[in-house]
């Protein structure tokens, strides 16, 4: 059992109909977590890790794949933007690499440039407090890259 690392083209084809998707927004202190509706149409915010140890951590994420039978994970890759990758990218694959192992599930990463602060940015215009905002943007932020992917599997047609 190891996750395969796909590009989203390719896990369009692998996909069944009402198969969920979940998304993983990597920060040093946080995991940001979004999932899909089955039709994958919506991403909605799920919940946040506070990150201890890479077993414990990785151990949340396969329970949550499991309870909503989330058909593939996909990660947000922080690059630059330039579009190289620095070390926040590094750190993204090396977490896939250690998670393959733990689940069967494909893997599919994601360029998340801007994500937290487009968020960032939204909160802040509804007024939300900098502690409420601290609570939810990774969650929020994870959602955001998720709908990215959506939105990019609807637009590659019906096989999505």
């Amino acid at each position: 059992m190891t996750a395969e690392v796909l590009e989203l083209e390719g896990l369009a084809l692998r996909i069944g109909a009402g198969q969920r998707l979940i998304c993983a927004d990597l920060g040093a202190k946080t995991i940001g977590l979004a999932l899909s509706d089955v039709e994958r149409r919506i991403a909605t915010p799920l919940e946040t890790i506070w990150r201890a140890k890479f077993a414990k951590d990785a151990a949340r994420l396969v329970a949550l794949m499991e309870k909503f039978d989330a058909a593939a994970l996909v990660i947000g890759l922080p690059l630059n933007m330039d579009g190289s990758e620095g070390p926040s990218a590094q750190a993204a694959r090396a977490f896939v690499r250690n998670f393959g192992p733990l689940s069967a599930r494909p893997c599919v990463f994601w360029d998340e440039r801007l994500s937290t602060m487009a968020v960032t940015r939204s909160l802040i215009a509804q007024d939300v407090s900098r502690a409420k905002r601290a609570e939810v943007v990774d969650k929020m932020a994870a959602a955001f890259i998720l709908q990215g992917a959506l939105d990019r599997l609807r637009w590659l047609g019906p096989a999505a």
